[in-house]
């Protein structure tokens, strides 16, 4: 990770950590870059989500990408994933997405993706932070100045491109969608609608500072209760920008991105399209993902937080299926990073193809007790490497016996994310509130404590 850009690109409070300032120096850093021995003006696609800053972030950015030389085509509001898509589907240099993800309003964000649709490269991020701390470039002058094009026929054909991938129409089904007030307000319901499905959604009226407000995949229960009070099927919700999907089945239970995989892990695998005969999740999913994968014959590829990492791990493994708990999913037959809106559809084709509900799909998936906390400090790679800190870990894992206990430095905010996990919950409990006197005791020593949150 970079002085700006972390795992998931440059994030922050809208106008304090990050500003219009920074969205315009971005802007003209990539139209630079991409116009190196170029005869034409590169091509950048750029994209937003619902909040009220992104309008902003938008037009700054595209205003100094053209005047380094770029032509930028603005999707408007859309997903990260169809950013994504467009970017790889017809040919643009380089693609952006102004989101904070399931983060509040007040925050946003820059993520940058490389021609093929995927996290852009690190080593050009080092170049760009580089301009960002005071660098200095050329202004294009003349006909080699850059131009905006409204490009909503981008989205339109990401749109087309979701209604071809089922295999089945999905009429008669009864569908919820929470669509967290974000990106996906429009286009997972038009997606659902033209398959067929009676769908009931809700969040879907953005206005700027309601995205993730108590709604969407960091926010399930909103989900569950309709999908409850309106006997429906199967219920989706999505973040801020649509790539993560959480899923509620008929009974009106969670079914989380480890659980999402062991379903579609097992179906590809009974129609011989698990290529490589495993899976990709990360160090933060449940110990019961990669045991029930294994009772299943399949194996599990565990990678670092992020679904950068876990599709360059699909690529070098060569299988078809990764994700994250946390409901970013990757099928690398159809997307380049995590699609909520196509987990969904798959999810449902899975229902529909098995000819039973959700809650059978996840039947022999085991899920160890879990206990997550997020500690504020100082300094979270210091804290993280503690020799203290480090002992305290050893002691406690060696207490929850085939247990673990993983701590993670944020990406995107000073905190300490705490994983405890082991088969006993009060076990788990314990070992967590343990770990937490730790790391403030850790960061005490350097200072005063910060708090737990």
């Amino acid at each position: 990770m970079g002085k700006y850009f972390g795992t998931d690109g440059f994030r922050g409070v809208a106008n304090e950590s990050l500003t219009a300032v920074h969205a315009f120096r971005v802007g003209r850093f990539l139209g630079y870059y991409f116009s190196k021995g170029k005869e034409t003006r590169p091509r950048i696609v750029v994209g937003k989500d619902t909040r009220l800053s992104s309008y902003m972030f938008e037009y700054a950015l595209a205003a100094g990408a053209t005047a380094s030389g770029a032509d930028v085509y603005l999707l408007h509001v859309t997903t990260t994933p169809s950013v994504s898509y467009v970017t790889r589907t017809e040919a643009f240099d380089c693609g952006v997405m102004i989101s904070a993800s399931h983060n509040p309003y007040t925050d946003n964000g820059i993520k940058l993706l490389g021609a093929g649709g995927e996290k852009m490269d690190d080593g050009v991020t080092a170049l760009l932070e580089e301009y960002l701390d005071g660098g200095e470039l050329p202004f294009a002058t003349g006909e080699r100045i850059g131009r905006t094009v409204d490009f909503v026929a981008g989205r339109n054909r990401y749109l087309a491109y979701l209604l071809s991938l089922p295999r089945c129409s999905f009429r008669g089904l009864r569908v919820g969608l929470d669509c967290a007030n974000g990106s996906a307000w429009a286009i997972s319901k038009a997606v659902f609608d033209a398959l067929g499905a009676q769908v009931f959604a809700v969040s879907a009226e953005p206005n700027g500072t309601n995205i993730n407000l108590s709604c969407g995949s960091t926010h399930i229960n909103r989900l569950k209760e309709l999908v409850k009070e309106k006997s429906l099927d199967v219920g989706f919700a999505f973040d801020g920008d649509a790539d993560r999907c959480i899923c509620v089945d008929e009974r009106g239970e969670t079914v989380d991105g480890d659980a999402v995989l062991y379903v579609c892990a097992r179906y590809l695998k009974a129609r011989g399209e698990l290529d490589g005969n495993g899976v990709v999740a990360t160090v933060m999913s449940n110990l019961g993902l990669s045991r029930s994968l294994s009772r299943a014959g399949i194996d599990c590829t565990l990678t670092d937080v992020g679904d950068r990492f876990v599709y360059a791990e699909m690529l070098k493994s060569g299988y078809v299926l990764g994700g994250e708990q946390s409901g970013h999913v990757i099928f690398s037959k159809y997307e380049a990073t995590g699609d909520g809106i196509v987990t969904a559809l798959k999810m449902t084709e899975i229902m529909l193809e098995s000819k039973c509900p959700l809650s059978c799909l996840t039947e022999g998936f085991t899920v160890f007790p879990q206990r997550l906390l997020n500690v504020r400090v100082k300094d979270k790679r210091a804290i993280v490497a503690d020799e203290s800190v480090r002992a305290a870990v050893r002691r406690e894992e060696e207490r929850l016996g085939g247990g673990r206990i993983l701590l993670r430095a944020s990406g995107t905010e000073p905190l300490v994310r705490v994983l405890v996990e082991g088969e006993n919950a009060a076990a788990c409990e314990r070992a967590l509130i343990k770990m937490e006197t730790a790391l403030h005791e850790a960061d005490c020593a350097s200072g005063d404590s910060h708090g737990a949150v």
